[in-house]
């Protein structure tokens, strides 16, 4: 096996293709990102993952905690989060890199079932956090990055290197994130269960006390837990899903200001603007205009 250094500095060229935007590599739920990126592309509700930071640094931010990420780390976000992103280039002037695993609550499941169950915890796990990456786990993304020069062998080789991936960080200390997402009586499934609820229908009012039955908890008991993994209250979730929704609406689809805040829900223009201005630091229109200014200004730098 090759020292960390080799190894990490292997993925960096494996990964050199990417682009400024998610990358696909050929291989299932395996993506790669390099460079600057739109910082209204970074922020959104991302998907469960486990992301290795290649070179340079990142910064996600989901209510009031922020992590920073730098090389030879990696991160695990073990349910769909609304957070804020940000992208920096090392200190000697490399572009960022990195490279994803969006998560298959299938091959979860299939895994944990070969495995022995751990004994249960007590308490309910953040949904994100980040930990520094281990010989093994280097070792398998090396492998699982190479089948980008193989596609004969994806098919056979992949599904072995994926759940090789998930086992190393399963052995490390974010394993439990993962755990407990695929028991289905945890408090993280259940709490993972109504963020899709409130995902759907993130443009209707939503009742906590109707989400916590559905869920099978007490109204208190779902709001501690909801916290604990999200680091946001129901409300405060489905807030921020309208808000990077509506961000969407208008840089992507070019609509307006009021109808933006009506699409995601709002039913008044007023509140929608103090609600974004609060989180994003600019009211709606400003934010939009500097926001497309930007995509046009890294397209015609050629990113």
């Amino acid at each position: 096996m090759l020292d960390m250094n080799a190894q990490l500095n292997e993925l960096r060229l494996l990964a050199a293709k990417a682009e400024n935007r998610r990358t696909e590599t050929g291989i299932p739920r395996v993506a790669m990102v390099k460079g600057s990126i739109p910082e209204h592309l970074l922020s959104a509700v991302y998907d469960p993952m486990i992301n290795v930071i290649l070179q340079g640094s990142k910064s996600m931010t989901v209510g009031d905690r922020t992590l920073r990420y730098d090389p030879a780390t990696y991160f695990v976000m073990s349910i769909d989060l609304p957070a804020l992103g940000s992208v920096h280039p090392a200190e000697s002037g490399e572009p960022y890199l990195a490279v994803s695993l969006t998560l298959d609550p299938i091959v979860l499941s299939t895994l944990f079932a070969d495995l022995p169950k751990p004994a249960r915890r007590d308490e309910t796990p953040p949904g994100f956090s980040v930990a520094s990456m281990t010989d093994d786990l280097m070792d398998a993304w090396v492998r699982m990055l190479r089948l980008m020069g193989d596609p004969a062998g994806i098919a056979a080789l992949a599904p072995v290197y994926e759940r090789e991936i998930i086992f190393r960080v399963l052995q490390g200390p974010l394993g439990w994130m993962l755990r407990e997402i695929a028991a289905p009586d945890s408090a993280m499934a259940r709490v993972s269960l109504a963020v899709q609820w409130i995902r759907r229908d993130f443009a209707q009012p939503i009742g906590v006390e109707r989400l916590a039955e559905r869920a099978s908890m007490s109204v208190s008991a779902f709001h501690r837990h909801f916290k604990a993994v999200t680091n946001l209250s129901p409300l405060q979730y489905q807030k921020r899903v309208r808000l990077l929704q509506a961000r969407t609406l208008m840089t992507a689809n070019a609509k307006s200001v009021m109808a933006a805040a009506f699409e995601v829900g709002y039913e008044s223009a007023t509140q929608f603007s103090r609600d974004y201005a609060k989180a994003f630091g600019l009211p709606p229109s400003k934010d939009a205009s500097r926001l497309i200014g930007q995509a046009k200004a890294m397209a015609g730098d050629g990113m």
